[in-house]
């Protein structure tokens, strides 16, 4: 296992953080991506077996690793969509008793990068049930491309995403790569989907159904894979991010409810 640690201004890296109880995140070193430093982030759910869920995983160091064992047995290992699989096979060679499971399109994907990665499962639209009851689960759909496993942690009121929406803190970027991130939209003062995801999701009305399933959870907290996350005010901030998305939406139910009550009076 390597040791050697990026800054990414998420300092300490590989290490748990609490979240709240049964929750944790890990900020890891940062990973190049289309030619750029991409913070990244793990969270790790206790499930009340005392299993631990890993969504995303980092990198994994010797210390990390002890950290985890002492907190519980590494059951699941979560690749959430086809860009976050970089670290499974590390993962699995370390606690080899741990269930993989796969996102649609990351078998597909690591195979076009010349991986082989063996998944035990795949992940669909509704809680696997390992734990079912404890994380709810969706697979946002709208894109060819981009297809992206979504949980909800009921006790700890906390949405789980991974690029859906991107909020970089551009203080803790390099100078260079600031204007990238301005451009593009991605900064902390308006995290949200990226431009080139977004233009993948042709069926806005399926992506449309996600977002309303993630405000319907009410979360409190949301924990994001690149950036920024949210301690607090998550509804708002899925608003903020996806309103232009949600605005015909919200627009088409103010009417929906006009014309309603105009035929009942």
């Amino acid at each position: 296992m390597t040791t050697a640690a990026r800054a990414t201004g998420y300092e300490p890296l590989n290490t748990t953080k609490p979240v709240a109880p049964s929750i944790w995140l890990i900020d890891g070193p940062h990973i190049r991506f289309m030619g750029l430093p991409f913070s990244t982030r793990a969270t790790v759910v206790q499930l009340e077996n005392g299993d631990l869920w890993v969504h995303s995983p980092t990198q994994l160091t010797d210390s990390l690793r002890a950290e985890l064992d002492a907190l519980g047995p590494v059951r699941h290992l979560i690749a959430p969509n086809q860009i976050h699989y970089a670290h499974i096979a590390d993962w699995q060679a370390a606690w080899p008793d741990a269930q993989a499971w796969a996102a649609p399109g990351v078998t597909a994907r690591a195979a076009k990068k010349g991986l082989t990665l063996q998944f035990d499962h795949d992940l669909g639209p509704k809680a696997e049930m390992p734990w079912a009851d404890q994380i709810d689960q969706i697979i946002v759909e709208g894109s060819k491309i981009h297809r992206e496993a979504v949980f909800f942690h009921r006790a700890s009121d906390t949405l789980i995403i991974t690029d859906l929406i991107e909020s970089f803190e551009t203080a803790k970027l390099p100078a260079w790569m600031r204007p990238l991130v301005w451009l593009a939209g991605i900064d902390d003062s308006d995290g949200k989907m990226p431009p080139d995801m977004k233009l993948s999701f042709r069926n806005k009305k399926l992506l449309a159904d996600a977002v309303d399933q993630m405000v319907a959870w009410g979360p409190r907290r949301m924990i994001l894979a690149h950036g920024r996350w949210y301690e607090s005010g998550a509804v708002d901030e899925l608003e903020r991010a996806f309103r232009k998305l949600m605005r015909h939406r919200r627009w088409g139910a103010v009417m929906d409810k006009i014309e309603k009550d105009r035929k009942q009076d």
